[in-house]
């Protein structure tokens, strides 16, 4: 990636940070700029791109926006509030791919929600210290699960039996759910200090904020997970930084967002890592990835903002 610079955010830094902080409308401080750290060949990829859409409007703090293909629907989680309040203010926003607020309190009454994912028409959030599953079709909460323990639940991953997957980015644990039982997965050393998962076959994609728990190590890298042994394969051929959302590329590759340094970057099949956009002073939280548009949707976390942003030129 071509950077002389290393990010370190301690899980506890970053939930301190996290606590900083509906109409379409053209996008002006939220625009992509070249990073000034990058080279002149990344800068020239990472080159400013006009969104396609942008909501700056009813979207308090969102963390992860998730596009759902059976209901075609766009969910957007929204902290609205202190990351680790337990005050019940979050709530998830209903939209079209195409930025239309279809019901901006589709569900409520959440403390701090963040990742999103579905199976079978339920819709799985990650707030605190439990998984919630909230019924696509009605948007009623159908199952709360306490996960004994966590500490800052983070993402939720679905596997195709139904397993719901949920990194812990403080307890550096990576938790299973089945049969609304929540387990450990995987913890440690081997699960660094994740963020990002995404079921992907018979693996679990996990893209880590650091690569230990000592606020010092390495910046996070992507790397997966054997679901059925465990097995730990390291994905990208460098340090990315502070990985959040993690999307498949259609191609064998990877599209992630690079939270703190505002990033959208692009991970080969082969582990090449790239950026293609850059926020600048707006950080890019837990994105969707819109296939059939080329677009990524990124929630602009500490600027209360959502934005669709065409890649579809920028992953060969």
């Amino acid at each position: 990636m071509n950077r002389n610079r290393t990010l370190h955010f301690p899980a506890l830094t970053l939930l301190a940070t996290f606590s900083l902080a509906c109409s379409a409308t053209p996008v002006e401080e939220a625009e992509p700029t070249p990073a000034p750290e990058a080279s002149e060949a990344e800068a020239l990829t990472a080159a400013p791109a006009t969104p396609m859409w942008f909501l700056d409007e009813g979207m308090a703090q969102p963390e992860s926006a998730y596009l759902h293909g059976e209901s075609g629907a766009l969910f957007v989680s929204l902290i609205d509030g202190e990351p680790g309040g337990r005050d019940g203010n979050g709530h998830i926003a209903r939209l079209t791919p195409e930025g239309e607020v279809v019901d901006a309190m589709w569900a409520t009454g959440f403390n701090a929600p963040k990742g999103l994912r579905a199976h079978d028409g339920t819709l799985w959030v990650a707030d605190l210290d439990e998984v919630i599953g909230i019924d696509i079709e009605t948007a009623e909460v159908t199952s709360r699960i306490a996960v004994e323990g966590a500490e800052f639940l983070n993402d939720v991953a679905t596997g195709p039996d139904g397993t719901v997957y949920v990194s812990d980015s403080n307890g550096l644990k990576i938790y299973a759910i089945a049969d609304g039982e929540a387990s450990v997965f995987a913890e440690g050393d081997v699960v660094e200090a994740p963020n990002g998962v995404l079921v992907d076959g018979d693996r679990l994609l996990v893209g880590s904020m650091r690569q230990a728990a000592a606020p010092d190590s390495a910046p996070g890298q992507l790397f997966a997970l054997d679901l059925a042994s465990g097995e730990k394969t390291v994905l990208s051929n460098e340090p990315i930084g502070t990985i959040d959302g993690i999307e498949l590329d259609g191609q064998g590759g990877y599209i992630l967002t690079n939270v703190m340094a505002g990033e959208v970057v692009h991970v080969s099949g082969a582990g090449d890592v790239r950026v293609i956009m850059n926020f600048g002073d707006s950080v890019a939280a837990d994105h969707a990835y819109d296939s059939e548009r080329g677009h990524v949707i990124v929630p602009h976390l500490f600027q209360s903002s959502l934005g669709a942003y065409d890649v579809s030129g920028l992953l060969d």
